[in-house]
């Protein structure tokens, strides 16, 4: 039996993720078999079995993956505003607009939802606590009212999670998403301590 190094093994697990996320996205986690999957890495299922454990464990690593990336993004919205609450605002905008790409439709607003249901992945919690440190900030800089940090950071990312899957099933996902980021700007509004409007 041939020992394989560690850079072989990295690159074979790459390997394997890449394939993944494209068949994935193209049909769908249900409609791929591992045959499917490790036919077009040119691998063997006891690749598959050693680096994930099943398909589920695989769709889990594409998810934490594809999460990491998306969180990646969502940090590039932010670091390109004028100030903590317009990043916030891009940052939740960003998200949405997310929403429309096939690849996280398929994968993680459809397969995931159904495959992993409410087990949810690390990545997941990475993204409510990495919200809640920018919702501590605005809180800390009084630009927002105060309020427990982290309830408002998992209602807001559970709301824009919602709003994610409700975007991504419709038959004209541009309209939603439009109709989402309006309702989306009304809510953030209503949490600005001085939101310039007098009564």
């Amino acid at each position: 039996m041939v020992r394989r190094t560690r850079a072989e093994m990295e690159e074979t697990r790459a390997l394997l993720l890449a394939t993944a996320r494209k068949v994935f996205s193209e049909r769908g986690y249900a409609d791929t078999s591992m045959d499917d999957l490790t036919a077009q890495a040119g691998l063997t299922r006891g690749a598959l079995y050693h680096h994930f454990g099943d398909k589920k464990g695989l769709l889990v690593a594409v998810v934490e993956q594809i999460d990491a990336e998306t969180d990646e993004r969502l940090q590039a919205a932010f670091n390109r505003a004028e100030d903590p609450w317009d990043g916030f605002r891009r940052r939740c905008h960003a998200y949405l607009e997310m929403s429309l790409e096939l690849e996280i439709q398929r994968i993680i607003l459809r397969d995931a939802r159904a495959v992993l249901g409410g087990t949810l992945p690390e990545s997941y919690r990475y993204c409510i606590e990495s919200m809640q440190q920018q919702v501590s900030v605005l809180i800390e800089q009084g630009m927002i009212v105060d309020t427990d940090p982290q309830a408002l950071a998992t209602l807001i990312y559970g709301s824009l999670a919602e709003a994610a899957f409700w975007i991504a099933n419709a038959e004209d996902g541009n309209a939603r998403l439009g109709q989402a980021k309006d309702a989306l700007d009304l809510l953030l509004q209503g949490l600005l301590k001085k939101p310039g409007i007098t009564a």
